[in-house]
């Protein structure tokens, strides 16, 4: 419907400000972005059904892997469209809040996912340990559930540099955490 109105050049990806800094054809950005984003759905779709353990990950976290670039697409294509033909658009504030909200449904599942090789905090000692994995997750469940609150927020605040910081805690203070247990775990089996 908006195709004839769209300009030769459409913005598709913004600065931190909203400011426009990538761009591609109209027939690229209307049709090519849509199918990209089509085949990174079927991607993780594979990636969720063909994982061996798959049945150990919490069901709502495999629902969410499924349907979240479905439904970014659905709220994002027509914004970029909208806003190549003029409209203005918060951008940033729109793209952060989704993304907080993601990490805060991520957060509130992530405890009661169990050890498999797709959904989770993946590392070498979390998937050796079932104790290891199940502690991770439900400390990294809490510290996902206030990060993703946090980059909410900051949709709305926009304090520069705050996003990096809180996204660079989701996944340091996890990593630490579950090292610091294998830590202590290898200790006493020792």
């Amino acid at each position: 419907m908006l195709y004839n109105n769209l300009p030769d050049q459409i913005a598709v990806h913004f600065d931190n400000a909203g400011n426009a800094d990538n761009y591609l054809p109209k027939a690229l950005a209307a049709f090519g972005l849509p199918l990209l984003l089509a085949a990174i759905n079927l991607y993780s779709h594979f990636r969720v059904t063909v994982d061996p353990k798959v049945k150990n990950s919490a069901a709502s976290l495999r629902t969410l892997a499924k349907w979240l670039i479905p439904v970014v697409s659905l709220i994002i294509m027509p914004i970029t469209l909208f806003m190549a033909i003029g409209k203005k658009v918060p951008i940033v504030m729109i793209v952060t809040a989704i993304a907080g909200l993601a990490v805060v449904i991520s957060g509130n599942y992530l405890p009661k996912c169990k050890r498999n090789y797709t959904i989770g905090i993946k590392l070498s000692w979390t998937l050796d340990n079932e104790e290891n994995w199940n502690r991770t997750h439900r400390f990294s469940g809490f510290v996902w559930t206030v990060g993703g609150i946090l980059i909410i927020i900051n949709a709305f605040l926009e304090i520069p540099f705050l996003m990096i910081a809180i996204v660079a805690c989701l996944i340091v203070i996890p990593v630490v955490y579950s090292y610091i247990f294998s830590l202590h775990h290898n200790e006493f089996t020792c």
